[in-house]
């Protein structure tokens, strides 16, 4: 299936699986994951707390909760340091294991957010490039949705999806 862009709110998507830029310790935070934490409901920081924590590269199931998507899927993408410290190999692991996690729970359809480029701080066009180049690559017959918050990184997806 294609990969394509859209611009809004992550947490509104009707997908079989919404992804969550996480941290470590899959406790709310900030961002995208504190809004996906707040439209998912209580619930979800007790199903976070069971799992204990996530790995960076690495990528684990919950429930959706409240919100529309039946599952979330937490990665925790790498804290941006110069690019000298496989942060684009660790970026890449997320998105493809993100992507292996959604088959493996039946999903067919996933939505991503622009993961690591907030308070992580990773470079948003070269965020964007991975993004798109791995979801391509390893997408297979799911439906990947790459949902920007705002017109940058929209703009960003649709330029390297034309």
């Amino acid at each position: 299936m294609p990969t394509s862009a859209i611009k809004g709110d992550i947490t509104r998507e009707q997908v079989d699986a919404v992804v969550n830029a996480a941290n470590a310790r899959l406790t709310r935070g900030g961002g995208v994951c504190g809004a996906i934490f707040a439209a998912a409901g209580p619930e979800l920081d007790g199903a976070c707390a069971a799992i204990g924590g996530c790995a960076t590269g690495d990528a684990v199931l919950t429930s959706g909760f409240r919100l529309r998507a039946r599952f979330i899927i937490h990665t925790v993408g790498p804290v941006w340091r110069g690019g000298h410290d496989g942060e684009p190999e660790l970026l890449a692991r997320c998105y493809r294991r993100s992507l292996e996690v959604a088959r493996e729970a039946g999903a067919t359809s996933v939505a991503f957010p622009a993961i690591s480029t907030g308070i992580f701080g990773y470079p948003s066009d070269a965020a964007a490039e991975i993004a798109v180049a791995t979801a391509r690559m390893h997408a297979g017959e799911l439906d990947v949705r790459l949902v920007a918050f705002d017109d940058e990184t929209y703009k960003r997806y649709r330029a390297l999806l034309d």
